[in-house]
């Protein structure tokens, strides 16, 4: 199994001065997940090099298992220095592409080229797309080959509007992801807030927060095994 994880090099939550990125755990929990479960996976990101990370998911009350692993994981760490650029890579090389969230994908993996021709490519060959928390705003301007929504008629989900507000920051964010996921047709659901919410739709899978990262991750390896990637 192959998977491309892709993260954020947005690094500025809006015009509040606060810094942003990808939330740590989010990745972590995810990365472990696929290659514990022996996948190969390839980091990348707009810029390449180091991503930012989300300093408020560095804080004490938002560390896990997943990130205090990964802390202590050198080569996970130098992959994580070293991401490809989007412009490098594309999906022939991969069975799966999956997006972590934090708030910097709202920013520059909306409208990147190279995110919605990985997105193009994924969805004409019928590869697995998972995406957890704010990863699915790369869904916005992704179409299928046919001129649809690439998420019109198919069951979704991401950061809930509710949980935007627990998190004031509404009024920052450039969209909600919620809205825009049912402003282009999907079937949106959402869970309590923070907790987790998987929604597998074929080989579609979203994962509503961070709390939702593994289990998101595991519906990806197993959508992979279902294809007869795995094994």
């Amino acid at each position: 199994m192959k998977v491309l994880m892709v993260l954020t090099s947005h690094a500025q939550l809006g015009d509040t001065g606060n810094k942003t990125g990808f939330w740590l755990e989010e990745f972590t929990a995810p990365y472990y997940a696929f290659r514990d479960a022996g996948a190969e996976v390839t980091l990348a990101s707009p810029k390449g090099g180091q991503p930012p990370v989300d300093p408020n998911s560095e804080a004490d009350e938002a560390l896990t298992d997943s990130t205090r692993r990964f802390s202590k994981d050198a080569a996970a760490k130098s992959a994580m220095s070293s991401t490809k650029k989007l412009a490098d890579v594309t999906m022939d090389a991969f069975d799966a592409v999956f997006f972590p969230g934090g708030h910097g994908p709202l920013w520059d993996l909306v409208e990147n080229t190279d995110v919605l021709r990985l997105l193009e490519a994924a969805g004409r060959d019928g590869k697995v797309v998972g995406a957890v928390c704010h990863g699915p705003a790369v869904f916005r301007d992704a179409e299928t080959p046919s001129g649809d929504y690439f998420v019109n008629r198919r069951k979704v989900t991401g950061f809930s509007n509710s949980e935007e507000e627990s998190a004031q920051l509404t009024q920052v964010v450039p969209f909600l992801v919620e809205d825009m996921l049912k402003s282009c047709g999907a079937a949106y659901s959402c869970g309590p807030d923070w907790s987790p919410h998987i929604v597998v739709d074929g080989n579609l899978i979203t994962g509503q927060n961070p709390s939702s990262s593994e289990g998101a991750a595991k519906a990806v390896l197993q959508a992979l095994e279902e294809a007869g990637t795995a094994g």
